[in-house]
């Protein structure tokens, strides 16, 4: 194991990084909301969108929503989301919502990942809520001005 420290622009500070079997722990917001939007890319999760979050709020760094076809889909997504965060060091990692799986809260505490079947997502519109116009589009899509 090889402890290594590095600059992170939005901690203002220096972190460890710990190098474990050539595989390196997530210790920035950045690097931990990429490695989730590739996880749920992996799952097949549909229409993926990162919000940053006002730097003031104590809520997080970034909200992350997205849709499975069904609550199993949904479910799913969010176990195997967890167990690949817990592999990579990420711990205190709290699900909600898992008794239905319309809604599945993945709280990680610098990121929130919210999970839908689409109807429900539908409804609840929180992109809408948490988000200024412009703010936020479909992870991979450009962004528009």
């Amino acid at each position: 194991m090889v402890c290594t420290v590095f600059y992170c622009p939005t901690k203002g500070k220096e972190i460890s990084v710990i190098i474990s079997h050539d595989k390196l722990s997530i210790s920035c917001p950045q690097e931990l909301k990429a490695f989730v939007e590739k996880s749920l890319d992996e799952d097949k999760a549909i229409d993926v969108v990162t919000i940053e979050l006002d730097p003031n709020a104590a809520l997080a760094d970034y909200m992350i929503v997205a849709s499975g076809t069904s609550s199993r889909h949904v479910l799913a997504t969010a176990e195997k989301l967890k167990d690949r965060l817990l592999a990579r060091g990420i711990k205190n990692i709290k699900l909600e919502g898992t008794e239905n799986a319309d809604w599945v809260i993945v709280d990680t505490g610098d990121l929130i990942v919210h999970l839908f079947r689409p109807e429900v997502r539908s409804f609840y519109n929180i992109e809408k809520m948490w988000s200024t116009p412009g703010q936020f589009d479909v992870v991979g899509a450009p962004q528009s001005a």
